[in-house]
């Protein structure tokens, strides 16, 4: 499993994924996608990046790329995360252009956007700005979150 993640949000999605897997049963590592060299050593792969302005993660559209053998080798899910609202619970949201451009060169099996955070905490002009608009939140769903992976880990079982 891995991850790109501004401030933090996308690494809590990541590490609820990492133990969901593991409560199911598999060998779960959670790695930052930026420190992600080889992922020859792992069956299955997910890959998730946070979203600013319409755009994927660096860090992750970046591990895709340097593992693009290897990822296409195996089953890889990808997913997003991002909306500052309750968008990503209310309905299936497309991944962006670049997510989508790379579920499509590694044959990902799917992808799923979950919704955001923008906190007081979050740094920066544009989270500063929401918060005194009142348009901040935790929109993250830990209970989608696990669904999703529990979802994965069935397609996994059954396919060893």
């Amino acid at each position: 499993m891995a991850y790109g993640s501004k401030h933090g949000a996308t690494a809590g999605i990541a590490a609820e994924i990492g133990l969901t897997l593991r409560q199911d049963g598999f060998d779960a590592a959670v790695l930052p996608a930026g420190e992600v060299r080889d992922v020859s050593g792992y069956d299955a792969v997910i890959l998730g990046g946070s979203l600013y302005a319409g755009h994927w993660h660096r860090d992750a559209l970046r591990c895709a790329h340097r593992n693009a053998d290897a990822l296409t080798e195996r089953p890889v899910w990808l997913f997003s995360s991002g909306p500052v609202d309750g968008s990503a619970e209310q309905e299936d949201l497309l991944p962006v252009p670049g997510a989508a451009r790379e579920m499509e060169r590694l044959h990902a099996r799917g992808h799923v956007t979950f919704g955001g955070r923008v906190t007081s905490d979050t740094p920066g002009l544009l989270a500063r700005l929401m918060v005194r608009r009142g348009t901040s939140g935790d929109y993250r769903n830990a209970e989608q979150i696990r669904d999703w992976t529990h979802q994965v880990a069935g397609e996994l079982r059954r396919a060893a």
